[in-house]
């Protein structure tokens, strides 16, 4: 693995030599929430690759943390751009709001990012952008909150989403009944215990069917989520559902994210190479 990443490093050195990716800012509107959602889009310049102007790419969405926003992966890790030129990929990074954790609020409706991210911003993206419009081209992962909106987002979405990843993700909502106003959204755990089960990514895990999703999820051993993600990884190991599951040095930090990030793209570059890549 060690001479692996070191190969994709050169390589991403080359890019940052030879390759542009294009950045954009864009809003998109929602319906469900009444409002524009600005949206980071990175996309490569397949011209600059000797591919044509017909090539349709793979896209994987990039979820930000609690109190960040749809300008975190590309400020915070600048070498997404590199990423982006080396893997022919297209990366979309939403804003999530503050603390939405990526799902339609029974407690406040303006709050709708599960519908937003998984079915108008899909569809938005597809008719603007070069994609391939089907599940084995579309990934999703993020980091801490963004984590579990993409194992949540994935596990309840599998017709959308054939890959998906987490980096240190609160894959369990339970544990932590007063914090990151997760008790905003769904209302507390001692009232509507059943709301927090059910939006949990390890209680979604049961609705899995082994191979229908590659999944690929990590925390650091200092992270305070380190232990929901063990539970996740036990869980789905007793479940029977392949998945890839590390732990490594560190804590919840963009140190540990920016590590993390080459690692969950290598994982979807490998899917996404499974599936071919397809021109119009």
């Amino acid at each position: 693995m060690k001479k692996l990443i070191t190969a994709v490093i050169l390589l991403v050195f080359v890019c940052r030599l030879s390759y542009a990716a294009r950045v954009d800012t864009i809003r998109v509107y929602s319906a469900a929430m009444h409002k524009e959602v600005p949206c980071v889009i990175v996309r490569p310049d397949v011209l600059l690759h000797g591919r044509t102007a017909g090539t349709h790419l793979p896209v994987v969405y990039l979820l930000h943390g609690h109190s960040g926003n749809y300008a975190d992966w590309i400020s915070k890790v600048p070498a997404l751009k590199d990423y982006v030129d080396l893997y022919h990929i297209i990366v979309v990074c939403p804003d999530g709001g503050f603390d939405s954790w990526y799902l339609d609020s029974p407690v406040t409706p303006e709050y709708r990012y599960e519908t937003f991210v998984s079915k108008e911003l899909i569809s938005y993206v597809d008719a603007h952008y070069p994609t391939i419009p089907d599940r084995a081209h579309r990934a999703i992962t993020g980091l801490s909150m963004g984590g579990h909106g993409a194992l949540f987002l994935a596990f309840r979405h599998t017709d959308r989403y054939g890959a998906a990843g987490s980096m240190s993700g609160g894959v369990d909502l339970r544990p932590f009944p007063d914090n990151w106003n997760i008790k905003g959204r769904l209302g507390t755990l001692q009232e509507h215990p059943e709301r927090w089960e059910k939006n949990s990514v390890v209680s979604l895990a049961d609705s899995l069917k082994n191979g229908e999703l590659k999944i690929a999820f990590e925390c650091g051993v200092k992270d305070f989520f380190i232990t929901v993600n063990r539970n996740l990884h036990k869980k789905l190991v007793k479940l029977g559902i392949d998945h890839d599951y590390t732990e490594r040095p560190g804590q919840h930090t963009w140190e540990y994210w920016s590590n993390a990030l080459p690692y969950q793209l290598l994982f979807f570059h490998r899917f996404f190479a499974a599936a071919g890549v397809k021109t119009r």
